[in-house]
């Protein structure tokens, strides 16, 4: 965490939903967008705010509601990828109906939701069912819903496979497995799962310096 200071101000804000200044309709689409693989900085920030700017900003897109309902045509005009749309519209249709059951507002059922989610047996869960929701999207999405827990993807296993190795740690088998023992190491060297989760990411390079550095500017817009 001295290599990445930032981070900690930065999971507190995931952690009380308030990434994208709080608004559930961009985590919403800054997940489906993530699911496929690109570059998260440099393709999916970018596309996520030119969705707020065309459909956010404008009133077009105020509410999961809306999104649920919106246009593919016109969605795909910001982003082409047919699967990440549908991903984001079944994600906040299931959203929304939780939203008018409860009698809440959009964020009130993101963080419901996400506080009521079980890891074991992801699967099943009716976000979890969603095509394109993997593991990576579901965790994701719990993490900004407000809980204190890791993404299991490639980036992460692998620093803290190599860390394991050093303490001649055995790297668990499956994904589950790899979660649990993140939610369980954190506390015991002094910091939150989530924010060993995004360190691994932020110490990456790109062009010679941390991702912490090259985006420092970035990080508090999102």
């Amino acid at each position: 965490m001295q290599q990445v200071p930032e981070v900690r101000e930065y999971c507190q804000r995931c952690l009380k939903t308030e990434r994208w200044h709080g608004n559930i309709v961009l985590m919403v689409v800054d997940a489906a967008f993530t699911s496929i693989g690109l570059n998260y900085f440099q393709a999916v920030v970018p596309k996520v705010d030119k969705f707020r700017q065309e459909f956010v900003e404008p009133g077009r897109i105020r509410m999961l509601e809306d999104l649920a309902a919106a246009d593919d045509d016109e969605l795909e005009k910001i982003w082409k990828n047919k699967r990440s749309w549908q991903m984001a519209k079944s994600v906040a249709s299931y959203l929304a109906r939780i939203k008018k059951d409860k009698g809440l507002n959009d964020r009130q059922a993101f963080i419901y939701w996400a506080k009521h989610a079980q890891l074991d047996g992801w699967e099943k869960d009716p976000v979890g069912e969603i095509k394109g929701v993997g593991i990576n999207s579901f965790q994701y999405l719990r993490m900004m819903g407000g809980i204190d827990t890791v993404m299991p993807d490639k980036i992460v296993k692998r620093v803290i496979a190599e860390i394991l190795a050093k303490a001649n740690m055995e790297m668990p088998s499956t994904d589950i497995d790899f979660v649990r023992l993140m939610e369980h190491i954190a506390p015991e060297v002094g910091y939150r799962a989530i924010e060993l989760c995004w360190m691994t990411w932020l110490i990456q390079s790109e062009a010679g310096m941390s991702r912490m550095e090259k985006y420092a500017s970035l990080l508090p817009k999102i």
